[in-house]
C-alpha cells in the first residue's frame, strides 16, 4: 500500500480503468493540452496496471513459508563467512538515537512506493524520450525480484539469537505487524525492492538528468540503504542482489530495445518492393 495515498491493488485498478477512459475520451479534443493530458493519463493508467498486477503477483508468488528461517539463517551464516559488516552491529549503534530509529521507520514505511512514483511523474514531464526505457527497466527489475521472492527468506528481525530487534514494531510503526500476520509476504527479504528501486531511480538520474544537482540522489539510495538494514528488514546481500537484478533488467530493456528496432528495420526492408515508386510528372 501507498502510504498517505491509499493505492492498494483494487484502487489501482479502479484508478486504471478511469484513466483509460479519460485518455481515449481527450484523444477526441483537437487541442495541445488534450494531447497531453491523454499521454499522460494513458502513461498513469499502465503504470497503475502494472503496480495492481505487482501485487497480484507477489500474493500469489507469496505463499510459501517452509524454510524462510532456515534460509535467513543461511543468508547471514554466509555474510559472516566472507566478513561482512554484521546488521546487527550496525543497528546497535543507533538503538539508543530514538528519534533516528523512529525516522528511519517512516522513511521505509513511505519512501519507497512515493520515490518511484516521484521519480516516474519527473522522468515523463521532463525526460519524455528517457521515459520508456527506464519504465520497461521498472517493470522488469521488479519481475525478476516477484520471481525470486517465490523462495522465502526471513528478514534479519525475524532471526534469534543474532541479535537484530524489529524497530518498526518496537515503535508501534511496523507496515507488517506482528509474526503471524501476513506471514509469507514477510518471508520475501531476498532480493530487497526498497534497494533495487532505489539504485535504478540514481542510475536513472544521474545518467539522464544534467543537472550538477542530480548527484543528490545518492542521499536517497545511501539513506534507503541504511533504513532496510538499521530497521532489521533487511540483509546486506538482499540489497546486492536487488542492485544486480536491476544491471539484469538494464541489460534485457536494451537487448528489447535492439530487437525491436531490429525487426523494425527487416520489415520496412520486406515492404519496400511493395510500395509503388512515384510516379514522374510528364513535361
Amino acid at each position: 500500500m501507498l502510504p498517505g495515498w491509499g493505492l492498494t491493488m483494487h484502487t489501482a485498478v479502479v484508478a486504471a480503468i478511469v484513466l483509460v477512459s479519460l485518455s481515449i475520451g481527450t484523444r477526441l479534443i483537437r487541442r495541445r493540452w488534450a494531447r497531453v493530458t491523454s499521454a499522460a493519463a494513458w502513461e498513469t493508467a499502465l503504470i497503475c496496471a502494472v503496480y495492481a498486477l505487482w501485487q497480484l503477483v507477489g500474493d500469489m508468488a507469496r505463499t510459501r513459508v517452509t524454510g524462510g528461517i532456515s534460509h535467513g539463517f543461511a543468508v547471514w551464516n554466509f555474510e559472516r563467512a566472507i566478513h561482512m559488516p554484521s546488521e546487527a552491529g550496525l543497528q546497535r549503534l543507533f538503538l539508543p538515537h530514538h528519534t533516528t530509529i523512529q525516522g528511519a521507520n517512516l522513511y521505509y514505511a513511505g519512501a519507497h512506493l512515493n520515490s518511484m512514483w516521484i521519480f516516474l511523474v519527473w522522468l515523463w514531464s521532463r525526460h519524455r524520450d528517457e521515459y520508456t526505457r527506464w519504465r520497461n527497466i521498472v517493470v522488469f527489475s521488479t519481475g525478476f525480484c516477484l520471481l525470486v521472492q517465490m523462495i522465502p527468506v526471513a528478514p534479519p528481525r525475524f532471526l534469534h539469537g543474532i541479535g537484530v530487534i524489529d524497530t518498526p514494531l518496537l515503535y508501534h510503526q511496523s507496515v507488517y505487524g506482528a509474526f503471524g500476520e501476513t506471514i509469507a509476504q514477510q518471508l520475501s527479504a531476498m532480493p530487497s525492492v526498497h534497494v533495487g528501486w532505489a539504485v535504478l531511480i540514481a542510475w536513472a538520474v544521474i545518467t539522464v538528468s544534467p543537472s550538477p544537482w542530480r548527484w543528490l540522489v545518492l542521499v536517497h539510495l545511501t539513506l534507503t540503504v541504511f533504513v532496510v538494514t538499521v530497521t532489521g528488514n533487511h540483509f546486506w546481500l538482499d540489497g546486492v542482489a536487488a542492485a544486480a537484478l536491476v544491471v539484469l533488467a538494464f541489460y534485457v530493456e536494451r537487448l528489447r530495445s535492439f530487437a525491436g528496432t531490429a525487426l523494425r528495420e527487416r520489415v520496412v526492408t520486406r515492404l519496400r518492393p511493395l510500395v509503388p515508386a512515384p510516379q514522374s510528372e510528364a513535361v
